[in-house]
């Protein structure tokens, strides 16, 4: 079967939930996917900040093989090896006090809402409290994850949503401060905005909301789904500003490629809060996944991955900036770490994407103008030279590939 037949054959059984691209990956091996034709494409997207190491590091696929030989699922009702040492792991990483493990980040946000309002709850003696969230944030499409998702297109076609939901400006304190009431309990941002266009916060507004927190006893909530697990230099981004949060929320490079999320909670919210009978979940911290991310830790501290993202992260920037100076499409760049985003202009962002896809070239879109660059943690100088090379021939052959897009398009026979 051909790669176009077998995409034709997707849309006859998969729900159209998305407009995917027309490749179908069959393999991956280091930096690198291959479609079922065999063509090779250098990944710079990661599987949206997933697969920070790649593909097959060593010893991760073998510690999966191995618990898989042991024992996969056993329900929460019993305590199994691999949770307790991914427990450990990540309230060390994090330094906070309990974790709660998931199947996926928008699990995460659900479960981190339900103890801030647990937690507001036990103090108050009653419920109907009330959540700020930010403008043009995103943390999933379940009904609570959307119920704090900044973005009305996303939000619309579903309300009504959970209520007593206000929303303030990212970066903006005073807006945070407007929307205050003694019926807060608590407070939700991304460190990093991914979604709403790679913005990463500031200083003295993560400092700001610590100190509304503290003093009007409301949980401060940080999405670290996207933008943790070393992606900014840091296991965590807010460990960058050294603000910490009360809740905090982890997914995507957690597992490098199993469903697992969780949410940390601080010691204050920790005692206070969720209890049993409060939460739960089938699959949440079953063996092989809490497996992984054992793995993972192992993998991070082994082998000094935040170290290489710290080491690397200038020569990023650098490029990226002389990509931004060379080419008047490319805006401005903006970001932390392997966290990055150039803005475009003159062109739909996702023309763009498009031609590195043809050129053997993956990367993403943030919001409606921004090019998103989250590779593999693990790239090495000579993979982002080449990843660089890439993208000259992309940018200075754009019209080119244009044309060469509208050609395959009519030839395959292929919509998205």
């Amino acid at each position: 079967m051909s790669m176009n037949e077998q995409m034709k054959e997707s849309e006859t059984s998969i729900l159209h939930t998305y407009n995917r691209f027309p490749v179908v990956f069959e393999k991956g091996q280091g930096c690198y996917l291959y479609d079922s034709e065999g063509k090779e494409y250098l990944d710079f997207a990661a599987g949206i900040a997933v697969n920070s190491l790649g593909y097959h590091y060593p010893g991760y696929d073998e510690a999966l093989k191995d618990q898989i030989d042991k024992l996969m699922h056993i329900s929460n009702l019993y305590y199994n090896e691999p949770i307790i040492d991914a427990g450990a792991k990540l309230v060390k990483a994090s330094k906070m006090s309990k974790a709660f493990f998931t199947n996926s980040g928008t699990e995460a946000i659900e479960g981190a809402l339900k103890a801030a309002k647990k937690y507001a709850y036990v103090r108050d003696g009653h419920a109907d409290h009330e959540i700020i969230a930010m403008n043009h944030s995103f943390h999933g499409r379940s009904i609570g994850a959307l119920s704090v998702t900044g973005t009305a297109h996303y939000r619309e076609p579903f309300e009504p949503l959970m209520g007593g939901v206000k929303f303030a400006d990212f970066n903006d304190l005073e807006s945070v401060k407007a929307q205050i009431t003694d019926r807060t309990c608590a407070i939700i941002t991304e460190v990093v905005q991914g979604e709403g266009g790679i913005y990463p916060a500031k200083k003295e507004f993560l400092e700001g909301l610590r100190q509304i927190c503290d003093e009007k006893d409301i949980m401060l909530i940080f999405d670290e789904i996207q933008c943790g697990m070393g992606r900014t230099g840091h296991y965590f981004a807010w460990q960058a500003y050294g603000v910490q949060p009360d809740i905090m929320t982890s997914a995507k490079a957690l597992g490098c490629g199993v469903p697992v999320g969780a949410f940390v909670l601080g010691e204050k919210a920790a005692k206070a809060s969720l209890e049993p009978g409060d939460h739960g979940t089938t699959y949440g911290g079953n063996p092989f996944v809490c497996a992984a991310v054992s793995k993972v830790f192992d993998i991070y501290k082994n082998d000094k991955i935040i170290e290489h993202v710290q080491e690397m992260t200038p020569y990023l920037e650098q490029k990226l900036d002389e990509i931004v100076a060379k080419h008047e499409c490319a805006a401005t760049r903006r970001g932390m770490g392997f966290m990055q985003g150039i803005v475009i202009q003159g062109r739909p962002v996702g023309e763009v994407v498009k031609a590195a896809l043809a050129k053997g070239l993956l990367v993403i879109s943030a919001g409606s103008d921004v090019l998103r660059i989250v590779p593999p943690l693990v790239i090495t100088k000579n993979t982002l030279t080449r990843w660089l090379q890439f993208w000259m021939s992309v940018w200075n052959n754009f019209r080119y590939f244009k044309r060469y897009l509208n050609i395959f398009a009519k030839c395959s026979g292929y919509n998205q």
